[in-house]
């Protein structure tokens, strides 16, 4: 299996710590709102990631994060007059939901920033006895980033070329810096912010500390797989080595793993061009196995482009694979063949080969994209070979296989019925009141709607009917 890794920028052979374990750390949301489609890339391939590992045998322990404490978060918490606790319980309990709904698994462990303040202290006072930090006039405590000869490493970034720009973006009250790259480690409280004790002043932790004392605490000084979103690479995760082998003098991540940006319909998604779309709003149009679907289609170092369009196209090659499925399951149930027959036999050899044609694909760097074009691949045979009087035997082999390989990319095999017929009455009683209302263009809206969801209404006297198309 090969990987390949943000900081030599190579594909390199996986080889673990410990042999049969995965040690795993991905960097999990800021819970101050509903988590946004960019957060969900990360969330569905990591997950898949975690689940290839465990097909393939290897124990993993997962580890991801929550950020329960910030600058946005105590901005929410302010706005409605409650305590910054409250804004990232709602959020987290949220987020929760919308990872159920992607099939996305808990982490091993969710540790929260908020649980974790002691392990900082300790951790940024290491720094500072180490001469790696330093403590200003007002008990700000920033990391020394000269300190650190291989800052920049991960990032590929010259810092002595960046430090003329960055001394004119600094910003009130960074006058202490001794040097403009430097990042901070812990600030001081403001008025109406949560903080903490510590030996420098009331306050709390800058962001990028959280992720270094954690992953050591759950996985350990050096860790196998570190994962994230590429807008983390710099200064996030440069930030977190420097704060990790600074303090372990050991190799902080063997293996770095960057997905690509999402944009909506060409264009980077952003609240002020009022692009932004979360999770919640999608499941309102399309079940969530949709989106992971269209997520997984392309390689995760690929940009990808989200479009209702692209949505459609992931839905209707979804519906090819679910309707496949209930072919091989309605086939099972009629079968009255048993033994497996030598034509069978050989199909099943062509099975397999499709098999390790799919393993290939995701040991060359979780090339999910090219692993569901086996899966269609194998879709295809089963249609063409499985029939009433297949043998049960034969059947449940290639069901077996299917559900499997499904299973690893998070990808459910039976449709999500109940939901789908939840929805669909709900808009169904939707248009009638648009129709009592006169309202004709929303009713007409709304059959439009159904329709592209493979819903037919017909007008009856005994009322609304629909079926499938």
């Amino acid at each position: 299996m090969k990987i390949y890794d943000t900081m030599t920028r190579y594909k390199e052979e996986f080889r673990t710590i410990e042999p049969g374990k995965v040690r795993m750390y991905v960097c999990g949301p800021t819970v101050y709102n509903l988590i946004h489609i960019g957060n969900a890339r990360p969330m569905i391939f990591f997950d898949t990631v975690r689940r290839y590992l465990e097909y393939k045998g290897y124990e993993v322990n997962f580890v991801s994060n929550f950020t329960d404490v910030d600058d946005k978060i105590i901005k929410a918490a302010n706005e409605e007059g409650v305590d910054a606790s409250v804004i990232s319980e709602r959020y987290i309990a949220e987020c929760k939901k919308d990872m159920a709904g992607m099939n996305v698994r808990p982490a091993s462990y969710n540790p929260r920033a908020t649980e974790e303040i002691s392990g900082m202290i300790d951790m940024i006072q290491k720094l500072i006895d180490g001469g790696h930090a330093y403590v200003a006039a007002d008990g700000t405590v920033y990391y020394r980033v000269e300190s650190f000869p291989d800052y920049g490493k991960l990032s590929h970034k010259n810092v002595e070329e960046n430090q003329a720009g960055l001394r004119t973006l600094k910003v009130r009250g960074e006058e202490a810096k001794e040097d403009p790259n430097d990042f901070v480690l812990w600030k001081p409280k403001k008025e109406g912010e949560p903080y903490w004790e510590s030996p420098w002043c009331e306050g709390r932790p800058g962001w990028h500390i959280e992720c270094s004392v954690m992953s050591k605490k759950y996985l350990g000084e050096t860790i196998d797989i570190h994962g994230g979103g590429e807008d983390l690479v710099f200064p996030h995760h440069e930030n977190e080595i420097a704060q990790s082998e600074a303090v372990s003098g050991k190799k902080f991540v063997r293996y770095w793993m960057h997905n690509a940006f999402l944009n909506i319909d060409n264009v980077k998604m952003s609240k002020s061009l009022g692009n932004f779309k979360t999770v919640r709003q999608i499941s309102e149009e399309y079940d969530l196995q949709v989106l992971r679907f269209f997520m997984l289609s392309a390689h995760y170092r690929s940009p990808l482009n989200f479009s209702r369009e692209m949505m459609d196209g992931a839905k209707a090659s979804l519906d090819r694979i679910l309707t496949a499925m209930e072919h091989l399951r309605d086939c099972l149930a009629v079968t009255k063949a048993e033994a497996i027959t030598g034509a069978e036999e050989e199909e099943l050899a062509a099975f397999d080969a499709l098999r390790e044609k799919f393993e290939a694909a995701m040991d060359d760097d979780f090339n999910t994209a090219d692993a569901i074009s086996v899966i269609f691949e194998m879709v295809k045979r089963a249609n063409i070979t499985v029939t009433e009087e297949s043998s049960k035997a034969y059947i449940i082999r290639v069901k077996e296989l299917l559900d499997k390989l499904l299973d690893v990319l998070g990808l459910l095999s039976e449709r999500k019925e109940e939901n789908l017929d939840a929805r669909v009455e709900a808009l169904i009683a939707e248009r009638q009141t648009a129709r009592k209302e006169k309202n004709f263009a929303r009713a007409d809206e709304i059959r439009n709607e159904l329709t592209a969801m493979g819903i037919l209404l017909e007008d009856t006297k005994e009322g609304v009917k629909w079926k499938r198309a």
